[in-house]
């Protein structure tokens, strides 16, 4: 599977299921994991009919993990977080399955569980994530379901350090910013459920994922959840600006060596996800030299100044 193999966006209809049953058997073809078929269009089933019935459009399914772990993710725009039924559901073989008697009928949850080595769901300020890594055979365990995410959007517990300043960034390119921003999320993500399920033989990703959290002390998603919602509203072109404390440079100049080693660790063990590229690097760095260079009494300098070979522009 290319790793920038796009999301497969599906309609709210039950044609929609033999859909992304048979893109999921391609996935699995094209990853050579042909022994993880049975299991994986058994979970695609129950998840996409439960995204249809009774979730929120847009509608959505991809493969992230790795190649050894890959992992299947149906997402929704509803942020009710899904629930494993008490019982666990005895086995129906594949060809017996009804997606519409699975739905209703709370058993659907529980056979993904049983058709699963890890499951879980990432509830999200725009919806919610429910993914599961199939295993070989259908079996009788019964793992319990992982949620992460924000779990409480709303909320805003974050305190700026007495000392923050206020880093304006000029003419920014909108479409860029974003996609840095949706880079950033899904890698967080990712790396944050491989550790979860995999630290033993992926310790890099708890070590990364550790970091963010550092890092999101001072920059919590939240505050860039909220920007990149403003930013929707605007042209393609913009001006914004952010609080932070020069005491957090250090903190920044980390995370920028930590993006370094998550994108060798995408190539290097073929995580099913992109690296950055190279327009968000240069983002985040003109996004750093902006913040120490302001720190220090500086003028902002517009992002579209990098293009000219002239001196810089006078600011916004």
């Amino acid at each position: 599977m290319p790793l920038n193999k796009e999301a497969l966006q599906l309609e709210p209809a039950p044609s929609s299921v033999a859909r992304a049953r048979r893109w999921i058997i391609e996935a699995c073809e094209d990853l050579g994991r042909t022994d993880l078929i049975e299991c994986a269009e058994l979970g695609v089933s129950e998840l996409v009919t439960n995204a249809i019935l009774h979730g929120e459009a847009p509608v959505s399914i991809r493969v992230r993990g790795t190649v050894h772990h890959p992992r299947i993710e149906i997402f929704d725009a509803s942020r009710r977080p899904p629930v494993l039924p008490r019982e666990p559901a005895s086995y129906i073989s594949l060809d017996e399955v009804d997606e519409a008697d699975l739905a209703t009928s709370g058993r659907g949850l529980a056979m993904v569980a049983m058709s699963s080595i890890a499951w879980g769901a990432s509830i999200e300020r725009g919806g919610k994530v429910v993914w599961f890594e199939p295993a070989r055979a259908h079996h009788d365990e019964y793992p319990e379901g992982v949620i992460v995410g924000d779990l409480n959007p709303d909320s805003s517990d974050w305190t700026p350090l007495p000392d923050s300043m206020i880093v304006t960034l000029c003419q920014v390119d909108v479409p860029v910013f974003q996609s840095m921003l949706t880079q950033y999320a899904n890698l967080r993500r990712e790396l944050r459920l491989l550790s979860l399920s995999h630290d033993t033989e992926y310790p890099l990703a708890g070590d990364l994922s550790q970091m963010f959290d550092t890092f999101e002390h001072q920059f919590p998603p939240a505050t860039l959840a909220k920007l990149a919602a403003g930013l929707r509203e605007t042209g393609p072109v913009s001006d914004f600006a952010f609080r932070a404390s020069p005491r957090s440079s250090q903190v920044f100049r980390t995370i920028l060596e930590m993006f370094e080693l998550a994108d060798t660790f995408c190539r290097s063990q073929r995580l099913l996800a992109l690296a950055r590229t190279p327009e968000h690097i240069e983002m985040q760095q003109w996004l750093l030299s902006e913040f120490l260079n302001q720190a220090d009494g500086k003028d902002p300098t517009p992002w579209s100044s990098r293009l000219t070979r002239s001196g810089h522009s006078n600011g916004c």
